[in-house]
């Protein structure tokens, strides 16, 4: 258990079952070529929640002394296992993760990609170690390493299979992921923001530079709620111009009962938040608005088969 609590295991579920979403319930549903076989696949999901742990423990061997304060009951470095340990455990993840991306990149003739893999290791570590304490930068870097997550599955999936004759379907699978890379990123922002606002007491001890810490929380509150705003209105505009024109009536439906209203509810609720433990029920929100948002790829596949 100590050593899942470690790599936040429940966060690299929520990863690995997005991006088999979009495989099996989305791209493997269309008429398309795909790069990679299943196992393949498997091992792109791999190598990017190794990367993630990876992430997750560096961040909790530097971040030993704002997570007594900020969460005493999560700390794990020290209580069972040894800093060094977990310097261990960080550079076998990451030197599994990319050993994995770069065979990948090799699958599919395009070593060069292998990059991406180093990238996103070097960029959480660098993360971990200065960037999180610059304000607001540290939150768009985590925002984007997960919108990441879903445009790395077109890299290697569609784009080496992309020919002259099917460039026009696989550009629009792609802009597909495109949108929700962007849905992603712009939910795990506002939730960055948020989390800064309930890690605020440890964060400030720690000589940190958050957007809260620099402005206040109120103000703060009021920056991801202006940022919530956004996702809103865009998604208002996805539904109109996608969904109601095609006549997907349910996934209508279902992205205005469990994206919209959440976000609603979002923004009426962060008016009134004061406490950690309301932040802290503000980012569940946000986390199951992501999750709900992802989830419609399938609803949308299935909608699609029941108007045909």
């Amino acid at each position: 258990m100590k050593y899942l609590k470690l790599i936040r295991y429940q966060n690299l579920l929520m990863l690995a079952f997005m991006q088999l979403l979009f495989r099996y319930a989305f791209l493997k549903q269309q008429d398309i070529p795909l790069a990679l076989a299943d196992w393949q696949y498997g091992l792109l999901i791999l190598s990017t929640v190794l990367l993630a742990a990876a992430g997750y423990v560096i961040n909790n061997i530097l971040d030993i002394a704002t997570d007594r304060i900020n969460k005493p009951n999560d700390v794990v470095i020290g209580k069972g296992i040894s800093e060094t340990r977990g310097y261990n455990i960080y550079i076998g993840l990451n030197i599994t993760g990319v050993a994995i991306g770069c065979y990948l990149s090799n699958v599919i003739m395009r070593p060069s990609f292998a990059v991406i893999f180093i990238l996103i290791a070097s960029v959480l570590y660098f993360y971990s170690t200065s960037l999180k304490q610059i304000m607001v930068l540290g939150n768009f870097v985590v925002a984007s390493v997960l919108s990441l997550s879903v445009i790395i599955i077109g890299v290697f999936d569609i784009f080496p299979a992309t020919t002259g004759e099917n460039r026009a379907q696989m550009a629009s699978m792609f802009s597909i992921l495109i949108d929700y890379a962007l849905f992603a990123f712009m939910i795990n922002f506002i939730r960055e923001i948020i989390k800064d606002i309930e890690d605020v007491n440890g964060d400030y001890n720690q000589g940190m530079n958050t957007l809260p810490i620099a402005i206040g929380n109120s103000r703060a509150a009021k920056v991801a709620l202006g940022f919530a705003v956004i996702p809103f209105i865009l998604t208002l505009f996805y539904i109109d111009k996608y969904f109601i024109e095609n006549n997907l009536y349910i996934v209508t439906l279902y992205a205005f009962a469990f994206v919209l209203a959440p976000l609603g509810y979002f923004g009426v609720k962060i008016v009134s938040a004061k406490s950690q433990k309301d932040f802290h029920h503000l980012s569940t929100v946000l986390k199951l608005i992501l999750l709900f948002g992802i989830l419609s790829i399938l609803i949308i596949t299935l909608n699609i088969k029941y108007n045909a």
